[in-house]
């Protein structure tokens, strides 16, 4: 399978910014898979499509505030991507990290992030990782809470010199995350609205969270030509007891988003039963693929030739997929991270 097939094409102007001014106010294009025929909707309108019975399936990872700018010994600004925490002390961190531009970076560098807090470059772990440690005297932990900034995707724009956003760090962020560990959002949850989350409950319809660590791998491209050969990157996941035995009673499954769906399906036996557990997945999805669990997608639109889009397309069909976002794209709907969404059942 090629992965030059899995492309499309996609005016700027239609790649999202800035968030929907209210949360469920964003645009919502339906899919019925079977019979191939899509309405143009609003999120609030969500719980229309949804019976008493079916279940929706939410990642509660809570975006941390992994993007920093410091300043390098030569006086160039250099970005930086928290990755993992490798190790933690009472004034210090030591953090895997991307950083870029990182030509000239060198070990035993000093990068200066301001307000007293500073990084130490070890070691450079690859082309694109550094292992850094990094120092606040309150606390490397406060110092990010207070400064760090929310991880936009590169297609989102923000001046490098600009203050802290604050309605980046509460709108990459959804109304239910409470376990933090992502450096991206599970971008398909940023849709609801505490009415939105109340009408569904009103009409039976359960919540059943989950939790996986949006990791560096969101942001990766897949590099092969022949799709069969990627290689995901692990991620963390963890589901409760209370949530399987919610999620194996469900009448419909809809998953929130391609990181629920991963999640579902790497756990889930041959007879679709979830399992209460925690590890790590790099499950990969695309064409071809036969579902086990999950009957229902609730998704934002993804860059093309993404390891995204290819689950999106296995789910129901890359033809039927490619109308679909030439539907949106005719119509103005907006794409990414921030964009609108779809709904596919």
């Amino acid at each position: 399978m090629e992965l030059k097939d899995f492309s499309y094409f996609l005016p700027d102007e239609l790649i999202a910014q800035h968030p929907c001014q209210r949360r469920d106010h964003s645009r919502l294009l339906f899919l019925d898979k079977k019979k191939e025929k899509m309405a143009d909707l609003s999120f609030f309108q969500l719980p229309d499509f949804l019976q008493s019975g079916d279940v929706l399936v939410i990642n509660d990872s809570r975006v941390i505030p992994a993007r920093l700018f410091g300043k390098k010994p030569t006086g160039g600004i250099l970005e930086i991507l928290l990755l993992t925490k490798r190790k933690s002390e009472k004034e210090s961190q030591t953090w895997e990290v991307l950083a870029r531009p990182a030509k000239r970076l060198r070990e035993n560098d000093v990068i200066a992030l301001g307000n007293n807090c500073e990084a130490k470059v070890l070691a450079r772990i690859s082309n694109k990782k550094w292992l850094l440690e990094f120092f606040a005297p309150d606390g490397f932990e406060a110092y990010l809470n207070q400064f760090g900034r929310a991880p936009l995707p590169p297609y989102i724009k923000r001046k490098k010199t600009a203050g802290q956003d604050v309605t980046d760090r509460e709108r990459y962020q959804t109304i239910y995350a409470k376990n933090p560990g992502s450096i991206a959002a599970p971008t398909a949850g940023l849709h609801f609205s505490a009415d939105v989350l109340q009408t569904l409950q009103a009409k039976g319809i359960q919540i059943a969270p989950i939790t996986l660590h949006v990791g560096y791998g969101t942001f990766l491209p897949i590099e092969v030509n022949e799709v069969e050969k990627h290689v995901m990157e692990a991620e963390y996941y963890e589901i409760s007891t209370k949530s399987s035995q919610v999620i194996n009673n469900a009448r419909r499954l809809i998953a929130v988003g391609t990181t629920s769906t991963r999640t579902l399906e790497s756990v889930a036996d041959n007879d679709g039963y979830v399992h209460a557990q925690s590890g790590f997945t790099n499950f990969f999805i695309y064409p071809g693929y036969k579902f086990k669990r999950v009957n229902g997608l609730l998704t934002n639109f993804h860059l093309p030739q993404s390891s995204l889009f290819l689950l999106v397309c296995a789910f129901a069909g890359t033809d039927l997929i490619k109308k679909a976002y030439l539907h949106a794209i005719e119509n103005r709907y907006l794409f990414y991270s921030y964009g609108d969404c779809m709904l596919i059942i």
